[in-house]
């Protein structure tokens, strides 16, 4: 993931000086106050519904099962693998945009403008198309190689234009060859009767995710942050700029390739549960920064809790808009994503 360093300017140069900071007792409250309301959120989206459910109910459905109880099974099969899933995709968008962010120093990286959502549902397309009864590991494995496929297209375009692969010219690239992918993807749709298959994957959602697909995902996700969060000290010093890491022992090859694996299983397997959902990586690394500083030890864990609670609470505001319809996840995080995005865009440029 090779980008010229935003810093070209003096302006941006002394503005991100003034910034080299970290607040640490900043980030300890976010974790604390963060996990705090993400479990009260958990509760409330498990109670919230079709038919509501007292927050006692819920309490009983996770640690007193019983089977008979139609309640029970609301909970413990529908709501709560629903709403664990959307804070799992949550923290892996988020920290995915956040190693972008870090290792591109490209504040508009994330994982859906630069293709790699695109790359992955065109190739859950595929596997509709081609392989109908393939596993949901399988259906993981190909999401994984569409998204490595879709990065490496965007950059090797990107980077073969005269004057080098440009934050701006990132974003162009990623923004075209993701309308290519999602293009072709609706055309395969329509082509072999799919597009009831892949509407979820358009859409984005958690609405029926299964516990067998968290008990798949949960390793892979899991190990990623973990790896993410182990790796954040190198991203940090990579967030500097290259020449700065190099001179302090880094070596920015390998920590790039890691944190390249990182951002693919983190955007894979969340693409494979919910679909195409963005702006998440975006958003989240963003205001982290603003919070916490510039220190990636502190922004990946922050990022982690922040995406989840975004998640959470975004499908819970799905399911409300207009009862008992739900509207698509990612059109609600749209609604915020696509402003936010335009206020960095036109930032950065009065910046330049």
């Amino acid at each position: 993931m090779n980008s010229q360093p935003l810093l070209g300017t003096p302006v941006k140069e002394e503005r991100e000086k003034k910034n080299f900071s970290s607040r640490p007792w900043a980030a300890k409250l976010i974790l604390i106050g963060g996990l705090i309301a993400l479990a009260l959120g958990i509760c409330i989206s498990v109670s919230f519904g079709a038919a509501d459910i007292k927050l006692s109910t819920v309490w009983a459905a996770i640690f007193d099962f019983h089977p008979e109880l139609t309640d029970h099974q609301i909970v413990r099969e529908l709501r709560l693998p629903r709403v664990l899933g959307g804070a799992m995709i949550g923290a892996g968008f988020a920290v995915a945009g956040a190693i972008m962010q870090g290792m591109t120093r490209n504040p508009l990286a994330d994982s859906g403008l630069m293709g790699i959502n695109s790359g992955a549902v065109f190739a859950l397309a595929l596997c509709f198309a081609f392989m109908p009864n393939l596993s949901f590991m399988g259906l993981i494995l190909y999401a994984f190689l569409g998204a490595a496929a879709a990065v490496a297209v965007v950059y090797g375009i990107g980077s073969i234009a005269p004057g080098g692969l440009t934050p701006a010219r990132l974003v162009l690239t990623g923004a075209a060859f993701s309308a290519l992918l999602s293009a072709l993807s609706e055309g395969v749709a329509l082509y072999y009767h799919i597009g009831q298959d892949l509407a979820f994957w358009f859409a984005g959602g958690v609405a029926g995710t299964q516990w067998v697909q968290l008990q798949i995902m949960f390793p892979w996700i899991g190990a990623a942050l973990l790896g993410a969060i182990l790796l954040s000290p190198s991203i940090t010093l990579l967030s500097l700029g290259e020449d700065i890491a190099k001179g302090l022992g880094q070596r920015t090859a390998l920590v790039k390739l890691i944190g390249a694996v990182i951002v693919l299983i983190l955007a894979g397997s969340s693409v494979a549960v919910v679909g195409a959902v963005g702006f998440i990586g975006l958003i989240i690394p963003h205001l982290t920064r603003y919070l916490v500083g510039v220190d990636y030890r502190w922004i990946i864990p922050c990022s982690a809790v922040l995406g989840s609670l975004l998640a959470v609470f975004a499908d819970l505001v799905a399911r409300m808009v207009n009862p008992p319809h739900e509207t698509p996840l990612g059109a609600i995080i749209a609604l915020i994503g696509v402003p936010f995005f335009l206020y960095l865009a036109s930032k950065e440029r009065r910046e330049l």
